[in-house]
């Protein structure tokens, strides 16, 4: 009866408003600037172009006996969906694609659907999101934070060799630049696997490639910032830090919210935040025999809801994505300018080299087992399948 009721939930907050109003003040959609008396059309297309991932029902039991819906326990993980979603946008199709209604999309696009589609083997969906979450010491069904979300984003996309992306999660606050260069430049493996195996990879993405059929160059990069801005309450001394994050091309939102309710943030106005809410259920879709998905119900086409930046809860996960490294080099120099320079109290530290306290920095390398983006993902249980991941992790 509990899951009944959560299957029909929308959530409906008491500061959520509809329209826009009418001010000259800019709107910023990750790292875009959108005037409301000049281009409103063009904003509501820009967020109405981000994918939307919402509670589903009637998807294929998670485990075989587990839950066939997510409602009420999976908006974090949706929400973490939604960032990397866009990350993979932009690393595919650009910041600047825009998504229309009825029109013939590329095959990237159908194939980014298909990364995270409720079913087993789609290497972001649900299925596999709770189940390697059981590794992090969340049972399946249980609601995630930010940083849980983020860890087990960082263990999949090991296993995904289409969109070959390096996942950095910052740990204490800090991000280490030369802990990210290390790991977006950290070589292919050399082993005889990763010889048999060359010839599946080979594409025509545009990027160098060495005998074995693997990537050679910078690594686009997956930047994830977990943060605790305050203790019961937003700290209003990181509020502008904050706004600001939203403003650099490389931004991929937010993910945060509330105490058990979590939103995807994508942009704001003055002191409110424009946030993609995961609390509709909609039925499970699945890919057409053609490959292609029905993806109208992957958009969010109405208004999108806004809430007041001190009603945040301080436990929020930035996202950044670089696709080259003088991205990440000209995010390094914003953060330095806009962030660090004009906090007296910083939301996060920036340094050059890796902490000697710290313990050495081991890239992971990519597992024997690759995907293809919404291929087969190892079926192992959680438990052994992150003791593999585990395992790959060598020194370079």
């Amino acid at each position: 009866s509990v899951l009944s009721r959560c299957e029909n939930q929308i959530t409906i907050l008491s500061d959520y408003s509809e329209e826009f109003p009418e001010t000259d003040e800019p709107v910023w959609i990750l790292g875009r600037q959108h005037h409301l008396n000049t281009d409103k059309s063009k904003l509501l297309l820009d967020i109405s172009a981000r994918l939307w991932f919402t509670y589903r029902r009637k998807f294929s039991p998670i485990g075989g006996t587990g839950p066939s819906s997510d409602a009420g326990w999976g908006c974090m993980l949706r929400c973490g969906q939604m960032m990397l979603a866009q990350a993979l946008i932009c690393r595919h199709l650009g910041r600047d694609w825009q998504w229309e209604k009825h029109k013939k999309q590329p095959e990237e696009y159908h194939r980014i659907l298909r990364c995270f589609l409720d079913r087993k083997d789609c290497c972001y969906s649900i299925h596999q999101m709770a189940q390697m979450g059981v590794g992090e010491g969340k049972s399946i069904g249980e609601w995630f934070g930010p940083n849980t979300v983020a860890q087990v984003l960082k263990k999949l996309a090991l296993f995904d060799e289409w969109n070959s992306l390096a996942v950095y999660v910052s740990m204490d606050n800090t991000v280490v630049i030369e802990d990210i260069k290390k790991m977006c430049w950290s070589p292919p493996q050399s082993s005889s696997a990763a010889h048999s195996s060359g010839h599946l990879h080979r594409s025509a993405l545009g990027r160098n490639r060495n005998t074995a059929g693997f990537c050679t160059g910078w690594k686009p990069l997956l930047l994830i910032i977990p943060l605790r801005l305050g203790i019961n309450h937003i700290n209003p001394v990181y509020i502008d830090a904050f706004k600001e994050c939203f403003k650099m091309p490389q931004s991929l939102g937010a993910l945060g919210g509330k105490p058990n309710n979590a939103y995807y943030f994508i942009g704001f106005l003055g002191n409110e935040l424009i946030y993609l809410d995961p609390h509709t259920t909609q039925s499970f879709v699945d890919s057409e025999e053609n490959g292609t998905v029905d993806d109208q119900s992957f958009h969010c086409q109405q208004a999108p809801h806004r809430m007041k930046i001190m009603n945040l809860d301080p436990s929020v996960a930035l996202g950044f994505f670089c696709k080259e490294e003088c991205d990440f080099d000209n995010w390094c120099s914003l953060v330095q300018k806009e962030i660090l320079k004009q906090q007296s109290l910083r939301m996060f530290e920036l340094v050059q080299k890796h902490p000697p306290h710290w313990p050495p920095f081991i890239p992971p390398t990519k597992p024997e087992v690759t995907t293809t983006g919404a291929g087969a993902v190892p079926t192992e249980s959680t438990a052994e399948w992150s003791s593999l991941a585990d395992r790959r992790m060598i020194q370079v």
